[in-house]
């Protein structure tokens, strides 16, 4: 069943819907946050495939990763204002939101594995976690 992230919602309003559906858990039910990691369409080098991280963009991602395994979820849903380079990483949140989603569809769980890590184009970075 989809589900809309709400772009006039922050990190904490996302975190409480994913929270919400986080007993879906006990019946087996999958909560998939699809987004970008990092999504600024007008930073891409679009005529190359595998152009270089810039240092913006793989500062923001990195901050992100390290919160996400120290489940540093005060520093998380704060984002806007901690993470490095957010709002370049991020001039929309929609991209973003499902991430807090899922992360809040976990639980009490503190597991966070990484199940894949690239970037593209430069700046878009294509990250996936899983929430055990």
């Amino acid at each position: 069943m989809p589900l809309s992230v709400d772009p006039r919602g922050d990190a904490a309003t996302h975190y409480a819907i994913g929270h919400a559906l986080a007993p879906l858990r006990e019946a087996n039910v999958l909560v998939i946050g699809s987004g970008g990691f990092v999504h600024n369409l007008g930073e891409l080098d679009w005529r190359h495939q595998d152009a270089p991280e810039p240092e913006w963009a793989q500062a923001f991602a990195d901050w992100m990763r390290n919160r996400l395994v120290a489940h540093d979820l005060p520093a998380l849903l704060d984002w806007r204002n901690q993470a490095p380079h957010a709002q370049r990483a991020h001039p929309t949140v929609e991209h973003l939101l499902p991430l807090f989603v899922a992360l809040g569809a976990a639980g009490d769980s503190d597991s966070v594995r990484t199940l894949h890590r690239s970037h593209e184009m430069g700046s878009l970075a294509l990250d996936a976690f899983a929430f055990d």
